[in-house]
């Protein structure tokens, strides 16, 4: 019969299943191949056929590395905490539980349906309590630990504890916080046990402090940098604001240069490198003490006036060389000392400025560099190499959070403290020679000699920096030093579906619940809203305590907490003792190849290594990163149709709609329409007027008896009705049709518009192969004869061509030789199983369905193809020893016939004249002679 592809898909996802066909095995004697998709939030949308292009790829590559003799672990699971589920708990009332095991059900269905080979039975969920049992677990570990600079890792916090008791935190070298205080081995033990905990969340790398937050109050909750965008939530466009609040962090800087060295060793995209790179930003330069003049201060914890002392602003700064040009400070308007610095005359000012800066959020602040703002606290800095006086500002384009707070202002070699130097009318100082044009702009040169700068006048760049940093560090003003960009991530958000933080208080004092009680799970509450009184939503849970009398931490983990180590919860899905078996890690060790969207360069990705090489700090697994081999797949964009509304000569829309073709001849409104309801562009005018009843009665002006819509390639959303269902494609056309139009689309890594027109052309390909194996009545019949050697040179090329392509990811190109090589075959009439068995085994990673069904109508074990061997390339095949002739009879071609090129003109003749196919173009006349060209034709003269 012809080609039942909803049969034959059916069937096989269903032997599949029941088989588990593509389950991996942990101590396989193959070598291994570990192929990973980025997990997929499991949004209540479903998936469009721009999802699945990344899946495809990699179960492309996943069936491919099988049939090459590999044990392919490729698994898939769910992201399932997140925030959409939880607004929609806070709309409904539905637990986010039920909500996310909807969308994930809707999920298994529609990727079932493309018949992906994964090994379900390593199937994660982050929500369940089975698996964030561990991510709890691996949070403890983070908490007990701290980074030995001298051993270049993370170790246990009772090694640090030991280093106490003996010398202090004299000789420590560690990634701690920065206002730690010097102490002997006798003061630590004659500290308090609460005042020792507290020294040790200074070190450890989670930890609890006050940290400036994207706060969103409409959604109760914390939000992350790439969750906001122009001072709005990405989600839902509610107002964010900046607040201080007491956070859980994660010292990921503690591996700033450990992350920027892993990306010389890893195969990722450059520009996603770049990407992490600039994020972590390392800066070589210098921390300068700028002392307040008049000013004395105490900390909080200090209440006696014996430790008063004068009021100091760290700088950081790559151009110590410019020194000398700082014509005034400028701190962030969070910075600490604000308070102390402002005067009574500057209060209301530095009040307004305040309330005004934290309505941007961080990236907004740094990205606005056209509008210059600040105000002056009142009160004055010393530079400490000249002892001038210099203005002390509040501006919001420095951060709190990154370096120390505070800049020193250059005029004249930084164009951002030239503009604020305008602005403000403050000194514009030139410090060298071979500074220009500085009535107009900075000049940011280091070439020349200094000048108006005390004791480097004269000298050039290197022996400035030299001269000054060995000053600075010599009279105790300062000293050389290595920044980040980076700052550790905040490691908590106000909202109830997440993983609950297995801390107690004691207190203040944060403490970790016993292992014995993992997992700490989620409590129920009456709503997903914080408390009356601000409390995040956990605050709602009734008898929610430690023990019964310590409160619980009521934070709930960052949506990024999950996905930082799922990939080794694949290796050992169902254990119950560890996060992952040692053995199964030791053979799996990294993820060979990884697919997933670039949007995650500086959030999943980065965190990801982040707990990668701290888990191999602590020897639980064997690689200092977890991906490879890294492949961002570009964005399927929508195509979207409009239809033509008339607007009268008063403005008003009228119930007229013209084709596109016409609509130059009126004014008109664009309007997006359905993309379902609309075929090469013409539009389905009776689905329209059910789809819009509005245009019921409505007139339509055609072109030549059809509308004809517009076009424009948009991102793909239900707004912009562009959105195109993968399941209306698969009942139409089938999952190996989807699959191959897919990668058909162009390269994998770039983005392309759909265009659902182009899909039939697959179909009828995958029609035409079916129709090699059957006969003009679609019966079975595939011939034992032996084949040519026209048969098997198609057969080979396409056998190079594919794996050549499949080796670089270059999945496009294989669809269109698999298109050339099936027309060959046809054209040769070739149904011989020599050749067609190991197209079946060629194109079965990217049709799996139809070659399954043929590998076993060819005798063939069901299931055996997946574990099949890739056919072997033979270059002999490929030699030209034989051409196929173009036959005419009185100049005008009539067949093709494939000749040995060793014959000779007699030998042609002979064998032209007597072929059956031939004769009958004779009409029974004898030839008058046999024109003959070797190699180009063959023209038998009548």
């Amino acid at each position: 019969m012809d080609y039942q592809f909803r049969r034959i898909e059916k069937d096989w996802q269903q032997f599949w299943a029941e088989n588990q066909t593509f389950k991996a095995d942990n101590t396989s004697s193959k070598p291994k191949y570990y192929v990973l998709d980025m997990f997929p939030y499991p949004s209540g949308a479903g998936l469009h056929v721009g999802h699945p292009l990344g899946y495809i790829a990699s179960d492309i590559f996943a069936r491919y590395k099988r049939l090459k003799g590999f044990n392919v672990l490729h698994p898939m699971g769910y992201d399932s905490f997140g925030l959409p589920a939880e607004q929609y708990a806070i709309q409904t009332g539905q637990h986010p539980a039920i909500t996310t095991e909807a969308n994930i059900s809707r999920y298994r269905e529609q990727l079932d349906n493309m018949g992906f080979s994964y090994d379900w039975s390593r199937e994660v969920r982050t929500s369940d309590p089975s698996y964030y049992k561990w991510t709890q677990w691996i949070f403890m570990q983070l908490f007990n630990s701290w980074y030995n600079q001298d051993s270049d890792k993370a170790e246990n916090i009772q090694t640090l504890i030991s280093k106490f008791e003996q010398n202090g935190n004299e000789g420590v070298s560690a990634v701690c916080d920065d206002d730690v205080p010097s102490f002997t081995a006798e003061e630590w033990r004659n500290f308090s046990e609460e005042d020792k905990q507290a020294t040790l969340l200074k070190y450890r790398l989670t930890y609890l402090r006050e940290s400036t937050v994207n706060w969103c109050p409409a959604l109760g909750t914390v939000l992350a940098n790439d969750e906001v965008k122009d001072g709005f939530s990405e989600r839902g466009g509610y107002p964010v604001e900046q607040k201080k609040m007491m956070q859980w962090s994660m010292r990921i800087t503690a591996y700033a240069d450990r992350l920027l060295k892993g990306l010389d060793t890893i195969d990722w995209p450059e520009p996603l490198k770049e990407m992490q790179r600039n994020w972590i930003g390392k800066s070589v330069g210098a921390l300068v003490e700028f002392t307040v003049d008049g000013i004395m201060y105490t900390r909080e914890d200090e209440d006696d006036f014996a430790h008063l002392k004068p009021a100091v602003i760290e700088v950081f700064t790559t151009r110590v060389d410019t020194i000398f040009g700082v014509s005034f400070l400028v701190i962030a308007p969070e910075h600490d000392l604000v308070p102390v610095l402002t005067t009574a005359a500057q209060k209301e000012e530095i009040e307004n400025y305040i309330a005004q800066t934290k309505k941007k959020s961080e990236l907004d602040r740094m990205a606005d560099a056209k509008v210059v703002s600040g105000a002056f606290t009142g009160s004055y800095a010393v530079n400490p190499l000249n002892g001038e006086k210099i203005p002390i500002w509040i501006a919001d384009y420095v951060l709190a959070g990154y370096g120390t707070g505070a800049v020193m202002g250059v005029p004249s070699g930084d164009q951002r403290d030239y503009l604020f130097a305008k602005q403000f009318d403050l000194p514009i100082i030139q410090i060298l020679d071979s500074q220009k044009d500085l009535e107009n702009q900075a000049d940011a040169t280091k070439e020349g000699k200094y000048i108006n700068s005390g004791l480097i006048n004269g000298t050039n760049y290197p022996e400035a920096i030299a001269t000054l940093n060995s000053l600075l560090e010599n009279s105790g003003f300062g000293k050389p030093k290595v920044n980040y960009r980076m700052r550790d991530a905040i490691f908590g958000r106000q909202r109830y579906w997440g993983e609950p933080v297995p801390v107690y208080f004691n207190g203040d004092m944060p403490c970790l619940i016993d292992e014995e009680e993992l997992p700490l799970v989620l409590p129920e509450v009456d709503k997903y809203l914080p408390t009356e009184s601000g409390e995040p939503p956990l605050g709602r849970a009734e008898d929610w305590r430690y023990q019964g009398a310590y409160p619980y931490e009521l934070s709930t983990m960052p949506g990024w907490a999950g996905s930082s180590w799922y990939w080794y919860r694949y290796m050992d899905a169902n254990n119950e003792h560890a996060f992952a078996d040692e053995k199964a890690i030791a053979y799996w060790k990294d993820v060979d190849l990884y697919i997933g969207g670039s949007e995650h360069a500086t959030g999943h990705l980065l965190y990801s290594r982040f707990w990668n090489k701290f888990l191999k700090d602590l020897g639980l697994v064997k690689e200092e990163e977890p991906f490879k081999k890294l492949i961002n797949q570009g964005m399927i964009q929508g195509r979207s149709n409009f239809v033509y509304r008339v607007i009268d000569e008063e403005g008003k829309a009228t119930n007229k709609l013209v084709s596109a073709g016409l609509r130059n001849q009126y004014k008109v409104l664009a309007m997006h329409v359905d993309v379902n309801i609309v075929e090469n562009d013409v539009l389905d005018i009776d689905a329209l007027k059910k789809f819009r009843p509005e245009f019921e009665s409505a007139e339509f002006i055609l072109e030549n008896g059809k509308y004809i819509c517009g076009v424009e390639v948009e991102k793909m959303s239900k707004s912009k009705f562009n959105v195109v269902n993968p399941d209306d494609l698969i009942e139409r056309y089938g999952a190996d049709t989807l699959r191959m139009y897919e990668m058909f689309l162009g390269p994998l890594e770039q983005s392309k518009p759909w265009n659902t027109n182009g899909i039939e052309g697959v179909f009828k390909f995958l029609r035409k192969f079916w129709k090699l194996f059957h006969d003009d009545e679609f019966n079975f019949n595939v011939s034992d004869e032996e084949p040519t050697k026209a048969e098997l040179k198609s057969l080979h090329k396409i056998i190079k061509k594919v794996e050549e392509d499949i080796e670089r990811f270059s999945f496009n190109t294989s669809v269109s030789s698999f298109m050339i090589c099936v027309n060959e075959l046809t054209d040769l009439k070739c149904n011989k199983r020599a050749i067609v068995q190991d197209l079946v085994v060629v194109l079965a990673p990217y049709a799996p369905h139809i070659t399954e069904e043929l590998w076993s109508l060819l005798g063939n074990a069901p299931g055996t193809i997946s574990y099949a061997q890739y056919p072997k390339f033979n270059p002999d095949y490929m030699v030209e020893n034989e051409f196929s002739y173009p036959i005419s009879v009185n100049g005008k071609m009539r067949m093709n016939l494939n000749i040995p090129l060793s014959l000779e003109a007699a030998e042609v003749e002979k064998l032209v004249l007597s072929n059956t196919d031939f004769r009958k173009y004779l009409e029974g006349k004898q030839p008058k002679k046999v024109i003959f060209v070797k190699g180009k034709i063959v023209n038998v003269v009548i």
